[in-house]
């Protein structure tokens, strides 16, 4: 079975390595016995799944979680059992995965127009006759 990010990108399960840890917070006794926080780790750089462009947006957006090694992190210890806290860090990839799969609109340049130049000169002008105004008269 797959993790579904995007209808095109579908992470394979050999690609994630999940490791259960002690959580903090609340938990009662629990907290003290069972691993419940789980650590999800994927290789970026290396994964099958992804393009180039969308593997680099990722190690982009991954940020603090991104390794040296190119491995996102990702701990989640939100919730009190190991399957709700798996679940919420492999959603959390998904949906990190499906951001970065969104390509960037490019930048049209565009020209201002004859008004808002027109505005900007007129504005401009005002502002130095104000400033001029200002000073001391010569008596």
């Amino acid at each position: 079975m797959a993790l579904q990010c995007t209808p095109d990108i579908a992470i394979d399960e050999a690609e994630l390595e999940e490791t259960f840890v002690r959580a903090s917070g609340p938990g009662g006794q629990n907290v003290n016995k069972l691993s419940t926080a789980v650590q999800l780790r994927f290789d970026a750089r290396r994964s099958a799944a992804l393009s180039n462009a969308v593997a680099v947006r990722l190690m982009r957006l991954a940020g603090k979680r991104l390794t040296l090694d190119g491995i996102i992190i990702i701990s989640a210890q939100r919730f009190r059992t190991q399957d709700r806290n798996r679940a919420d860090a492999r959603e959390r990839l998904a949906e990190l995965v499906a951001e970065a799969a969104v390509p960037p609109t490019p930048r049209r340049a565009t020209r201002p127009t004859l008004a808002s130049k027109k505005r900007r000169l007129d504005e401009k002008s005002k502002r130095s006759t104000t400033k001029r105004l200002r000073g001391s008269s010569a008596d």
